[in-house]
């Protein structure tokens, strides 16, 4: 991205587009029971108070009623139905693990099969959005956290802390692809969950290649432990590469997610937050809920002049519902240079 003068200047920016991650798969009910949602109710209630709140893209797992996070898509459906009845306008962005909570005590923490969340394409209604993860890679949630981050919960019981440890997000170039021709068939936009600069460059070749085309909707996804360590080199780096027609989402966890959002804020950028990401307030002194954690953001970009988009105008700027039809309209819709002619030099002259 390119920062010209006035690029700091609230008006000169998009409204600010804020994602709720109020469903927290890692948890239990009782590590956070007023705040973690657990009938369908609940759920869909969860949604509408974070919308009220100032959220406008809802990133969405499921619950069962005996606490544990769902892997049962006619769940998915129920819960995009109530959520689409009660708050038409809100973006739904489904997470692509569908849920990564292990299914029972000691179990491994692990992403659904390939063939599972490849179903996540024929969901009914369908959402906006699925997250899509690009590259396998390790996925160690404590990496960067403080013991306190988790004392007192369950991920604090030792089989369950290795099970999080050891986590893989698999994610393989033939599953990529065609996850992304399935998601694109069915009308529903990839948002690419980026972890580093590498995951970045190899959708850059995809769009350059045309399997994937529409727009570049994106988080980069700051959690250390295979991914990105949250500070401003590694975010600059990455703001550095991707183009200005992207729209991108910061995300980190535990008490990283406030500076990481507050930086990406004043940056143009956009915030994700909520209990999947964090649990504290920032002196650690009380668990903080999802609701607010949106309100935290909402006065903070009031103070810095910054509006908070509604869901109409967060569907305009993630551009949801639009793809392109060629390769060379993508790169160009996105930001990108055209890919080079054969033969042509651009810059490159040969010695005498």
């Amino acid at each position: 991205m390119n920062f010209l003068d006035g690029s700091l200047i609230p008006e000169n920016q998009d409204k600010l587009v804020i994602t709720a991650a109020p469903y927290g798969p890692e948890w239990i009910p009782s590590d956070f029971p007023s705040d973690i949602a657990v009938t369908m109710e609940e759920q869909v209630q969860k949604a509408v108070d974070c919308y009220t709140a100032g959220a406008s893209v809802l990133h969405l797992h499921v619950r069962e009623l005996d606490g544990k996070g769902s892997k049962r898509l006619s769940k998915f459906n129920e819960l995009i139905a109530g959520v689409r009845k009660a708050v038409p306008d809100m973006v739904i962005q489904v997470g692509g693990s569908i849920s990564f909570a292990p299914e029972s005590d000691g179990a491994a923490a692990k992403w659904l099969s390939d063939d599972t969340r490849h179903m996540l394409a024929e969901l009914d209604p369908k959402p906006d959005q699925v997250t899509v993860t690009v590259n396998t890679t390790q996925m160690n949630i404590f990496e960067h956290m403080d013991t306190g981050d988790y004392a007192g919960t369950s991920l604090a019981d030792p089989a369950t802390h290795e099970a999080y440890r050891e986590m893989i997000v698999p994610s393989g170039p033939a599953w990529v692809e065609e996850h992304i021709r399935r998601l694109s068939a069915a009308g529903i936009q990839s948002a690419f969950q980026f972890y580093n600069i590498n995951s970045f460059e190899t959708v850059e070749r995809m769009l350059r290649r045309g399997v994937y085309k529409g727009p570049l909707v994106m988080n980069w996804v700051a959690i250390s432990g295979g991914m990105d360590a949250p500070n401003i080199y590694n975010m600059a780096n990455f703001l550095r590469a991707i183009p200005d027609g992207s729209m991108l989402t910061v995300e980190s966890s535990m008490r990283n997610v406030l500076p990481i959002n507050l930086m990406g804020m004043a940056l143009g950028q956009h915030v994700r937050c909520g209990i999947e990401d964090n649990l504290w307030t920032q002196d650690r002194k009380a668990k903080m809920s999802t609701v607010q954690q949106i309100e935290q953001l909402v006065r903070i970009a009031r103070e810095i002049g910054r509006e908070v988009a509604n869901g109409q105008e967060a569907r305009r700027i993630c551009k949801i519902g639009v793809f392109y039809d060629t390769v060379e309209e993508t790169l160009a819709k996105n930001g990108f240079a055209p890919n080079p002619k054969p033969g042509h030099q651009g810059f490159l002259r040969k010695a005498a």
